[in-house]
Formats: structure tokens, C-alpha cells, sequence
């Protein structure tokens, strides 16, 4: 387990039972098929209950069936599912974060006792409705619309790069009320109702171990409880952004961790050049002190702004800042280790170069690292710089 710094004193006996816990299991289950799963572009559906039994489910989450973790206990979890996979950690990032959070923040009561407790058992999957196919980085121009049909709501448009859309039990969708110039509001969308349908987006060469959709919505009909009662306008979708890219921060330190792990063993075994070890080389041994050095700053970034976020000193801005740089150096680290590795490290017999195609995604999805350069850019200037 890499850990420099010896973060880990930092930690209480809970959060360190959580990475513990969540490390043995990402060995046991994850790690012997997810190489398999990933070339075939299948999602380890069998995983799911597991991962519920566990609690990490919306784990930060208190009441309603949730594990009530602290911050750097859910970021540890995420780290480690990870670690594993990215489609793993997605995986429960959009149940989490980006499904279950909403409702616990902005749901009524009804809709908190409808659906979190299934949600955090895995009974019933969510999945997220904000990107559309010409409104990425900008969804505040998103055409998907909500027609105030008397005591219903009529909902048309289409959402692309769903993470668990085909698998999904509910969709929160948002969309605006009346037209394009209209309030954004979320809606808890029942796949299974009359107008909604969920296509595989095929051919990917990232997150192949995860399910990603597209949602067309034509005159879907949900009623006027559907919506969430407690939010309105971008704060809704931009704080679940926020959940969720915290998490994804923490995440991409575990794909670094593999593929370092990978790599430094390599290294010690593969002989070159007159019977060494091409650790013993100078030119190995500097690539893996800068990827030692830029983990540990990942590690220190993550854990000071989960600290923040349990004193509520939080702010979008921070969640941006480890987001850039942590998947930045993730990206970094796995592009260093593939060429330690050679020719090996572009096969499914190591990990490095799955958590490489993944993380190319994990850069765009959740804010690219522009966007959020862009963020920090308004921060420092109080200009800002997207149009």
C-alpha cells in the first residue's frame, strides 16, 4: 500500500477498517475477472450486491440505510474501487454521488423512503441525465424539456454518456420547465416508464467495464411528486457535480497506485543489459521517484480537502483544483509506467494500460481538465474566461 507520507496515522479506526475492507475485496473479486470484463465491454453485474453489502452505496450518505462514513472514509473506498477498475468506481460514484446525494439533499420525504434505502441495498440502480449530445461542459444550455401538463409533467429530450443507463431502475433527469429559457429542475424518472429508452453506446476504448447509454425521452409522462421539490436552476446538477468529482479525485489515485505497484515490480524483475534489473538504471529509477512525489501530493491534495469538506468549509473550487491535478498525475503516472513496461504494458496481462484507456475518460467526464482550469482561473481573477 503506498503511503510515503505515512498518511495513514491521520486516519481513524473506522476509515482505516474501510480501506482495509474494501482493498480485500477489490483482490478477491475484482481483480481476477476485471481484465476479461473489460475486453469483452462488460460490467461485472454480479458485483453489485457485494458492493451494496459492503455499504458503499452512498456511504457518505446518514439515515436511510446508508453507512454514514466520514469524507476520507468514502474517498478511501472510492481510492480502492479504483484501484481496481474505473468502471468499478464509476460505477458506485453515480449511485452515490450523483443519484442517491440529490434525493437525500433535495428529495421530499417520500421520494428519501421511496428510494434511498433500495438504492443503498443495490435493489434498485439510478443513473444520471444532465450531458446531452451538444451540451457537455455547458449543460446549462441543455434542450431536454419539462412540459407543465396539469398535474403531470411531459418530458422530452435526449442525454448522452449515461454511466449505468441500460442498467438503470431510475433516471434522474434534468431538464428545464417550459422551454429553453426555463428553470432547470430534476425529475426521478422510472425506466420502465412509456417513452423512455435507454441505448448501449458501443465501440469504446475506455471505461469498457462499465455501462454507458444514451437516454431518449419521447412525451415520457411522470407526475408532478416525480420532481425534486427542494432545488432549482444549475445548483441542483452543479452540486451533484461536485459529489461526485470529490469522489473521482480520490478514485484516480488508486488507478495510480496500481499501475506504480505494476511497474516498480516490473522493473525489479525484468533483466537487461548485462544481467540487471532495469531498476538498478538511472533513467527508471527518476521516472518512479516523480511518479512517488506526484502520488503523494495527490494523497495530501485529496485528504487536506476531505478534511474541509467534513468542517463544511468546502467549495467547488478546491473539489476542482484535486480533480485537475489528481487525474492529471494519474494520467501521467500510467503513461510512465506503460513505458517502463514496453511492449508488455500495452496488454491485459498487466493492468496499466486498461487504467490508461480509462482515465482518458475520467479526464473528459465530470469537467474536463480545461474546464476546471478555467474554474481555478475565475477564482484567482474573479474574470471569467468560458465564452
Amino acid at each position: 500500500m503506498l503511503d510515503f507520507f505515512d498518511l495513514g496515522r491521520h486516519y481513524s479506526p473506522e476509515e482505516k477498517t474501510v480501506q482495509n475492507t474494501v482493498r480485500s475485496f477489490v483482490d478477491a473479486r475484482v481483480m481476477p475477472t476485471i481484465a476479461e470484463h473489460w475486453e469483452k465491454g462488460t460490467f461485472p453485474t454480479e458485483l453489485i450486491a457485494e458492493i451494496a453489502d459492503l455499504g458503499l452505496l452512498g456511504c457518505n450518505l446518514h439515515g436511510y440505510g446508508c453507512a454514514g462514513l466520514s469524507e476520507v472514509g468514502y474517498g478511501l473506498a472510492m481510492q480502492e474501487l479504483e484501484r481496481g477498475d474505473s468502471g468499478i468506481r464509476s460505477f458506485a460514484s453515480v449511485q452515490g454521488s450523483l443519484v442517491m446525494y440529490p434525493i437525500w439533499s433535495y428529495g421530499s420525504e417520500e421520494q428519501k423512503r421511496k428510494y434511498l434505502p433500495e438504492m443503498a441495498s443495490g435493489k434498485i440502480i439510478g443513473c444520471f441525465g444532465l450531458t446531452e449530445p451538444d451540451h457537455g461542459s455547458n449543460p446549462s444550455d441543455m434542450r431536454t424539456i419539462a412540459r407543465d401538463d396539469g398535474d403531470s409533467f411531459v418530458l422530452n429530450g435526449t442525454k448522452r454518456w449515461i454511466t449505468n443507463g441500460n442498467m438503470a431502475h431510475v433516471a434522474l433527469v434534468w431538464a428545464k420547465i417550459g422551454g429553453p429559457s426555463g428553470k432547470v429542475h430534476g425529475f426521478l424518472v422510472p425506466t420502465d416508464t412509456k417513452g423512455f429508452e435507454a441505448q448501449l453506446i458501443h465501440k469504446k476504448m475506455s471505461l469498457r467495464a462499465s455501462v454507458t447509454s444514451e437516454l431518449i425521452l419521447e412525451d415520457v409522462r411522470v407526475p408532478k411528486s416525480a420532481m425534486l421539490p427542494n432545488v432549482s436552476g444549475m445548483k441542483g446538477p452543479l452540486s451533484c457535480l461536485t459529489a461526485a468529482r470529490f469522489g473521482i479525485a480520490w478514485g484516480v489515485i488508486g488507478a495510480a497506485q496500481a499501475c506504480f505497484d505494476c511497474a516498480v515490480d516490473y522493473a525489479k524483475h525484468r533483466v537487461q543489459f548485462g544481467g540487471k534489473p532495469i531498476a538498478s538504471h538511472q533513467l527508471v529509477q527518476a521516472k518512479l521517484a516523480e511518479m512517488l512525489t506526484q502520488i503523494t501530493s495527490s494523497q495530501l491534495q485529496a485528504l487536506e480537502v476531505a478534511r474541509l469538506k467534513e468542517e463544511k468549509k468546502l467549495t467547488p473550487q478546491h473539489v476542482s483544483m484535486i480533480k485537475r491535478h489528481n487525474v492529471r498525475v494519474a494520467l501521467e503516472t500510467a503513461r510512465a509506467c506503460r513505458d517502463i513496461l514496453g511492449g508488455n504494458g500495452i496488454t491485459l496481462e498487466y493492468p496499466i494500460m486498461r487504467h490508461l484507456c480509462n482515465l482518458e475518460t475520467v479526464s473528459t467526464y465530470e469537467g474536463t481538465h480545461d474546464i476546471h482550469t478555467l474554474i481555478l482561473g475565475q477564482e484567482i481573477t474573479g474574470i471569467p474566461a468560458f465564452e
